[in-house]
């Protein structure tokens, strides 16, 4: 399987990335698993998930897809064969996105501990936090750089303007800057990326990973009629 670099990182992924939303939701364990065996058996090599996976559940706290993928990777005992991908700052109860320094912090300890694993090699903080400073979100990644718990730092969900404010903040301040950018972009859904964020992003060198790749599933074909959707 040919891989592609992320931007200016070391990291090397397959042309495909597997969202792991779902697992702990509507897949079950064992069903989890089967997942993750086909995508690596086919030589694929990228996993992206959250911390709040999938909280929005009923009965859920956040952390189950995180969990499922841990336990995975423990029992096949083939961390070194995938690149993981988690993300940080939605509401995990605190009432609110979050990107502060001592909630990234403690965020990123209990990702570990759920996964497993000693370094994230790809954190993205999954949303903007209008209530934080970039300069403070950074320096929180710089820290985790330092100590070898993330290998790189990313964001989800910014604009053009946003990205550019968070570039210009660590060139500024000689801090870590955004390596990869996860957009929502897919063959239906194109306007958020198309344009000045693409732009940007080809322009700076920046690594890009999609969300919502099949429109929600919609492009998998599998919503045919009313009754399906």
């Amino acid at each position: 399987m040919q891989k592609r670099r992320l931007g200016r990182t070391d990291l090397s992924i397959a042309p495909l990335v597997l969202g792991g939303n779902v697992f702990g939701w509507t897949a079950d364990e064992k069903t989890s698993f089967d997942l993750l065996d086909r995508f690596v058996g086919a030589g694929l090599n990228a996993i992206d998930t959250a911390d709040a996976y999938s909280r929005w559940v009923s009965g859920h706290k956040g952390g189950e897809s995180e969990t499922i993928i841990g336990k995975w990777m423990k029992d096949r005992g083939n961390r070194d064969k995938v690149v993981v991908i988690t993300k940080v700052g939605s509401d995990m109860g605190q009432g609110h996105k979050d990107l502060s320094a001592a909630y990234i912090e403690k965020a990123v300890d209990a990702s570990l501990k759920r996964l497993q694993t000693d370094v994230i090699d790809l954190y993205l903080s999954h949303w903007p936090d209008p209530t934080t400073p970039y300069e403070e979100t950074l320096g929180a990644y710089e820290k985790l750089l330092a100590k070898g718990k993330i290998r790189y730092a990313g964001c989800s969900n910014l604009d053009a303007g946003q990205l550019r404010a968070a570039l210009d903040v660590a060139s500024l301040r000689s801090l870590p800057r955004y390596e990869v950018l996860q957009p929502e972009y897919n063959l239906y859904d194109r306007s958020s990326f198309d344009g000045p964020l693409r732009d940007l992003c080809v322009a700076e060198d920046i690594g890009v990973i999609t969300y919502f790749s099949l429109a929600k599933g919609f492009l998998s074909g599998k919503y045919r009629s009313e009754a399906d959707l």
